[in-house]
């Protein structure tokens, strides 16, 4: 009877695990042991308690030895547990946590626990640093042990390291690519720029050879011959309106490189546009009364680290401000040797024109005198030039030193001063424009007495006369001994822009160097004020 109770208990309890799904073990169960709590949970909350006791313990010994000098001998590891218990219950009271140690001794509570989450912050950061980079050996080392097949691996397979390398890869190809296309792009207008040339020059030499062609009858849209001879005096007397359309007129006309001082800055609005198909156009506007942003800045002092450059400017720029009687000679000799010197020491040691400005005012003068003493490129002889001009003859010196300082008085505007401070371009473009066949505005207003207020007048003066030199200098290394194209100065109101010295000169043996000049002047009155020793109207 017992084995047949038996055997139907046992039928029964098949027939009910039959019936359901058999329980799955838990994941973080050992095998042959039941489920419980992990031991990596463990062993993390043991981890955690101590290096908690640790940074505790470290917090009170630092918080005290940063506040009284000493780490008190109470802090101790083996009373760190008890501490925190009552740091739980109190966090200010630093006395209860370690009652064996005097107050005295003890820290405030505010160090304490910004050293210890200082030090947790710290702790924390190794912590994840040290993860990380036992993370990525693993990873790096399971990849090298099993690589993927090179035909089934896909591109998201790639390592974090290989990754990196692909992408870096496809921004320079794609970097490549656009650099490739716009050195096309500026190939492509460097030619067009060069066929619209050549088609101008050829338009030209058309020109030339039907103008020699027919000599008696020249059309008059024909471009000039290559050095024509003056077709109009270069000296007129005229009034405003006259002297706009003669220059107008002239600009237009010009065959080469063209140099225009005018007070009008109507001339500069009627020919920019047509003279800007030929070269370039380069606007010198110190008081800013063109509507262009683009405007040339030039240096007085660019260029007189030669001492030849360097008098020829003196001399410009005192040239509005310089004294018509013969008693005032030494006077202004002195004030150009000062002025001389001063340029050439500013430019042999790199300094801007202020400190020319400076120094003509009287202000610091020793430094120019140094500079032109040690300086290994300075002419000598010029400090020695300098302190003669500074020590004889007090009242002769004083009286020097006014007429420079009135000569650069215009530095004291800030629009003057940034037109004498030069971009890093503005030297080439000066110097290529010759070559280059463009067009110099140099755009003033009539001072009608410059002695008292030159304001812009030396600047442009000096600008004008600089140009005038380069184009001498210029045919002068040329094998003809002349510009070819010439260079025509439109000089449309010049005596009372920018009088250069030169400009007699020029009206006699321009001409026969390439250099064309047309002077437009109001008066013979005019002209005789500005250059007394010479009769230009003849």
């Amino acid at each position: 009877m017992s084995l047949v109770r038996a055997s139907v208990v046992r039928e029964t309890e098949r027939r009910r695990t039959r019936g359901r799904a058999p329980m799955s073990p838990r994941k973080d169960a050992t095998p042959g042991r039941p489920g419980g709590v992990p031991d990596g949970v463990l062993l993390g909350v043991l981890v955690l308690a101590l290096g908690i006791t640790l940074l505790l313990w470290l917090a009170s010994g630092l918080a005290a030895l940063f506040s009284h000098g000493a780490w008190p001998a109470a802090v101790s590891l083996r009373n760190t547990p008890l501490a925190l218990r009552s740091l739980l219950t109190d966090p200010k009271d630093l006395h209860a946590a370690w009652p064996d140690a005097p107050a005295s001794a003890l820290s405030g509570y505010g160090l304490f626990w910004g050293l210890f989450f200082g030090l947790a912050m710290v702790l924390v950061v190794l912590v994840l640093f040290v993860l990380s980079a036992f993370a990525r050996r693993r990873a790096l080392r399971a990849a090298r042990k099993n690589p993927p097949p090179p035909e089934a691996a896909p591109e998201s397979a790639l390592l974090p390291g290989e990754e990196s390398v692909r992408i870096r890869e496809e921004a320079l190809r794609r970097r490549e690519a656009a650099l490739r296309r716009e050195e096309e792009e500026l190939t492509r207008r460097e030619e067009e720029a060069l066929s619209r040339r050549e088609k101008a020059l050829e338009t030209r030499r058309e020109a030339l050879d039907l103008t020699k062609e027919e000599p008696p009858s020249p059309p008059a849209e024909l471009a000039a011959p290559a050095v024509p001879a003056p077709r109009r005096p270069p000296l007129l007397l005229a009034d405003a309106p006259a002297r706009l359309a003669e220059a107008i007129e002239a600009v237009r006309e010009a065959a080469g490189p063209v140099l225009v001082v005018t007070s009008q800055p109507a001339l500069w609005r009627e020919t920019k546009d047509a003279r800007a198909k030929l070269g370039p156009v380069l606007v010198h506007d110190p008081l800013l009364r063109c509507d262009t942003p683009d405007r040339l800045h030039w240096s007085p002092s660019a260029g007189c680290v030669d001492p030849k450059t360097a008098a020829v400017r003196a001399r410009a720029l005192l040239a509005p401000v310089r004294p018509a009687s013969r008693l005032d000679a030494a006077t202004a000799d002195t004030a150009e040797t000062l002025l001389r010197c001063f340029l050439h020491a500013a430019d042999t040691d790199g300094r801007p024109v202020s400190h020319v400005h400076r120094w003509a005012q009287g202000t610091r003068v020793h430094e120019a005198v140094r500079i032109l003493r040690t300086h290994p490129t300075a002419s000598p002889g010029a400090a020695g030039e300098l302190e003669a001009a500074l020590t004889a003859y007090p009242e002769r010196r004083d009286m020097a030193q006014e007429l420079t300082a009135r000569a650069l008085s215009g530095l004291t505007e800030v629009h003057l001063r940034e037109s004498c401070t030069p971009h890093r371009t503005d030297t080439a473009r000066l110097d290529s424009f010759l070559a280059e066949e463009g067009t110099l505005y140099l755009v003033g207003v009539s001072v009608e007495d410059p002695k008292a207020h030159p304001g812009a007048m030396p600047f442009t003066t000096a600008l004008a006369s600089d140009v005038v030199e380069h184009g001498r200098r210029e045919a002068a290394g040329s094998p003809a001994g002349r510009l070819d194209p010439p260079l025509t100065l439109v000089l449309e109101d010049v005596a009372a822009v920018a009088p250069f010295p030169e400009l007699p000169a020029l009206l006699t043996t321009g001409p026969a160097a390439g250099l064309h000049p047309l002077a437009l002047l109001r008066s013979r009155e005019q002209a005789r004020t500005r250059w007394p020793d010479t009769d230009l109207v003849g």
